[in-house]
């Protein structure tokens, strides 16, 4: 049986996560019996053995994706965010993607659409990614180890997402798996990467809706002190958006 996880909160705002609460747990805060733990059901508090207080609760889905393990960099939610809010996925929604890597994105849009196809060519790549799925609990989610650039097998995807080195390849296959309506969504970190992608989908008859960066901007809020942070989410990938809108 798959132990509980928790997540912790100080008085600072500091999060911690625990994997397994079937031991003891030691932090910068003391240490946390795992009887403790073993009663927090939907929340409350927990104190430790140097009289620290912590808030507790179960992970929520986010808890728990923030925590995935990584091989290959993956996209930022930021840009995650605006696929979703571009293409519209939603509980209906079948998608295909590209380029699995750690499994972050196809985890994430799995936990909002009916189901998602990932492919991945790299062996060690896949295994992470089936890892991250399993700990998430997905079951919506199947990952192929195969290239897109020879096809895709699924007909009639709302959506195609496109995280590879060289996305105009796939645009042919991409196309074939599209129903009428249907967006291809590629994510570059360089604009000649995304420059080729539009002038393939032109090619193939498909429209180029937009290329855009998102760039997140956070700000320091403490009592009269208020400005940018220091250190902000800059340039990470460009987001070009295409539609298939005939046959």
């Amino acid at each position: 049986m798959e132990s509980i996880k928790l997540v912790l909160v100080s008085s600072a705002g500091r999060h911690i996560y625990i994997r397994n609460t079937e031991e003891d747990y030691h932090c910068q805060y003391g240490m946390i019996k795992k009887e403790d733990m073993a009663e927090i059901k939907s929340g409350g508090s927990l104190n430790t053995n140097t009289g620290a207080t912590l808030m507790a609760f179960p992970p929520s889905f986010l808890d728990s994706y923030k925590r995935i393990k990584r091989a290959p960099q993956i996209i930022p939610r930021k840009d995650v965010a605006a696929i979703i809010a571009e293409t519209g996925i939603g509980k209906s929604s079948v998608i295909v993607d590209a380029g699995t890597g750690s499994g972050a994105l196809a985890i994430f849009l799995a936990n909002i659409a009916k189901s998602v196809v990932t492919y991945e060519i790299r062996e060690d790549f896949t295994k992470i990614a089936e890892d991250n799925i399993a700990t998430m609990g997905v079951k919506n989610i199947t990952i192929k180890n195969k290239s897109v650039y020879d096809g895709i097998d699924e007909k009639n995807a709302d959506v195609v997402t496109l995280d590879l080195p060289e996305p105009w390849k796939a645009i042919d296959s991409a196309k074939k798996a599209l129903k009428t309506g249907g967006f291809i969504v590629s994510y570059s970190p360089t604009i000649p990467q995304a420059a080729d992608l539009v002038k393939a989908a032109e090619k193939e008859g498909l429209l180029h809706l937009k290329t855009i960066e998102i760039i997140e901007r956070e700000w320091e809020l403490n009592e009269r002190v208020i400005r940018p942070k220091s250190q902000q989410i800059g340039h990470s990938g460009f987001l070009t958006f295409v539609r298939k809108v005939s046959q």
